[in-house]
């Protein structure tokens, strides 16, 4: 039995995972890449130099499906399993910016084509490259794709990726699409297409009907929050000094600190997101990389703090338009958060939003634009 194999075996027989045959039958497909990837020869060794050809991509993976369905889990197994050093796994919207950045300075070089060098640049980091969440939802992601991922493969880079969507509904319903379609067509030829629909959304199973919203702020709630926290993110309570944290990027070469991070999860505090000079720029990126957040300390706000309720609004708006999952502690119910003071009737639109962010239809909701019809 593979590492992966063994691995995914152990979590259902220890109740962290249920049986699932979408689940088992991904795995089996993982499992043949591993070995595939990992009975290829290296990339400049004597076997490809004596055939005198360039190693071919080994065939990728495109796991698609419903929220909490387990598909970035599988991949983070996958990859950690790997035995292989030239691998990368990255959120695709983060992966997305650094192709823009490097197509920018690509650009700037006036030598041709900057596609071709910056395909060049990935396959010189890695020959197995992991994609989380794929979600295609503006034109400038929609222009590319076709073209560096058919350099990519072409250069002997395997892809692997997650996606709440098939294929065939990328970037569904946008703009000039058309141009869109040999991606899908280049996805559908090229990777194994393999759903992931099974009966259980472990994402919410593990909240167990918790609570989203906790008034008021305290040790309670902040236990309560710390609870859902390791029930999300499979992280052990005994090693809760060493969750790790990361810096994200933020429009306009900027980077943001995140306290915490862990499996699609990130932990602030109210004064760490709004206390400080923040614009939506930060918001969105929190919004496109993390599919729930946790905020600690939400207080009451007064005219005092207007300018902390104006950036609490953006934020909402943000994790809002990307259906984030929001856990948070406040001192008060949504509808009291924010009741006098410049911009306290437009708030009134951010407390329902509050509430519907807490229904059952909006938990189960997919992460991304994409989810909301975009």
């Amino acid at each position: 039995m593979t590492a992966l194999a063994a691995r995914y075996e152990a979590l259902v027989e220890a109740g962290e995972l249920r049986p699932d045959s979408d689940q088992k039958r991904a795995v089996d497909r993982l499992v043949r890449l591993s070995e595939q990837l990992e009975a290829a020869p290296r990339r400049g060794s004597v076997i490809w130099r004596a055939l005198g050809k360039k190693p071919e991509a080994v065939r990728g993976v495109y796991l698609w499906g419903g929220v909490g369905r387990g598909k970035s889990m599988l991949m983070d197994l996958f990859f950690a399993c790997l035995d292989t050093p030239s691998k990368r796994r990255i959120h695709f919207h983060e992966f997305m910016l650094d192709i823009h950045d490097r197509l920018r300075a690509e650009r700037a070089k006036e030598k041709g084509d900057p596609v071709l060098p910056v395909a060049d640049a990935i396959r010189d980091e890695a020959r197995l490259l992991a994609l989380d969440e794929m979600v295609v939802n503006n034109t400038a992601d929609a222009a590319i794709l076709s073209r560096l991922f058919t350099a990519l493969l072409a250069k002997g880079v395997t892809v692997v990726t997650t996606s709440n969507r098939p294929p065939a509904d990328l970037y569904k319903h946008g703009q000039n699409r058309e141009l869109f379609l040999p991606f899908i067509d280049l996805i559908e030829e090229r990777l194994a297409i393999v759903p992931l629909n099974g009966p259980t959304d472990y994402r919410l199973e593990r909240l167990g009907g918790m609570p989203t919203w906790y008034v008021p702020n305290g040790e309670e709630a902040t236990a309560k929050l710390r609870e859902a926290f390791f029930r999300l993110t499979d992280y052990s309570p005994d090693d809760a000094e060493h969750v790790p944290s990361e810096d994200i990027a933020v429009a306009g070469g900027r980077s943001l600190h995140v306290p915490k991070s862990l499996k699609g999860v990130a932990v602030f505090s109210f004064k760490r997101l709004c206390g400080d000079a923040r614009g939506a720029a930060d918001y969105l990126a929190i919004a496109r990389k993390y599919h729930t957040v946790i905020i600690v300390g939400i207080p009451r706000m007064g005219p005092e703090k207007r300018n902390e309720a104006t950036r609490f609004k953006v934020l909402i708006d943000a994790l809002y338009e990307y259906k984030v999952k929001l856990l948070a502690a406040a001192d008060a119910e949504p509808a009291g958060l924010y009741q006098a003071g410049d911009g306290a009737f437009e708030f009134e639109r951010t407390a329902s939003r509050l509430i519907e962010m807490q229904s059952d239809e909006y938990l189960s909701a997919g992460h991304g634009v994409e989810a909301n019809g975009g």
